[in-house]
């Protein structure tokens, strides 16, 4: 396995990585206006202390919460794969997962739990969760989500064998509809090996299973 923490960024500046907010001024305010708009039709004074620049800020927290569209996970993977001789499951779990859902636009959050089998390369540690992000940073649903994820991994390292599974709370069941504050969602994907009981009981015993 590959830990790249301390590898230079080869790919930095490629489209498909860089950790830099840029914020088109002019997408800004178009988005700045619209939800000025929302503020006065939901009944509030938009020109209160507390809401001056509420628009704008939301303007920018949607961008951010949305940037997965102007990502490229490929670009990502490819950026750290490595020829390795190593034929047995690597598996990165408990990543943070922070998406919106596309239904309500309302966020849901967990976890995601990934392994794959190489064939004749690894990839860097970290790019794993990158991944995650880049898809979960768009309007999802997470059965989609999950075989995104499960996709990319499978088309860009060739594998033997993918496994996904993301568990995780969505707000428009507990803030709004039937209002169950405590219910989760597990979705799974897999491919190859995975397809396999034996293999993937071993993926769902490990990611359950606490390091002392």
């Amino acid at each position: 396995m590959i830990n790249d923490d301390n590898i230079p960024d080869r790919d930095a500046g490629i489209n498909g990585y860089q950790k830099i907010d840029r914020y088109n001024p002019q997408l800004i305010q178009n988005l700045s206006a619209s939800y000025l708009d929302v503020l006065k039709q939901i009944g509030e004074d938009p020109g209160r202390e507390g809401l001056l620049k509420t628009p704008e800020r939301i303007a920018k927290a949607m961008l951010y919460l949305t940037h997965g569209y102007d990502l490229d996970a490929k670009e990502i993977l490819n950026s750290a794969m490595f020829k390795e001789e190593y034929s047995q499951m690597v598996i990165v779990k408990d990543i943070e997962v922070y998406s919106m859902c596309e239904h309500h636009m309302l966020p849901f959050f967990g976890k995601a739990h990934i392994a794959y089998i190489p064939n004749g390369y690894v990839v860097g540690l970290s790019k794993i969760p990158r991944i995650v992000d880049v898809f979960a940073r768009r309007l999802q649903v997470q059965e989609r989500l999950t075989n995104e994820i499960r996709d990319c991994i499978q088309d860009t390292l060739n594998p033997i064998g993918v496994g996904v599974v993301i568990e995780c709370r969505h707000l428009c069941m507990s803030m709004r509809g039937v209002q169950k504050q405590n219910s989760a969602t597990t979705t799974s994907a897999f491919t190859g090996e995975f397809l396999k009981e034996k293999t993937r009981t071993e993926f769902l015993n490990l990611i359950s299973s606490k390091l002392s």
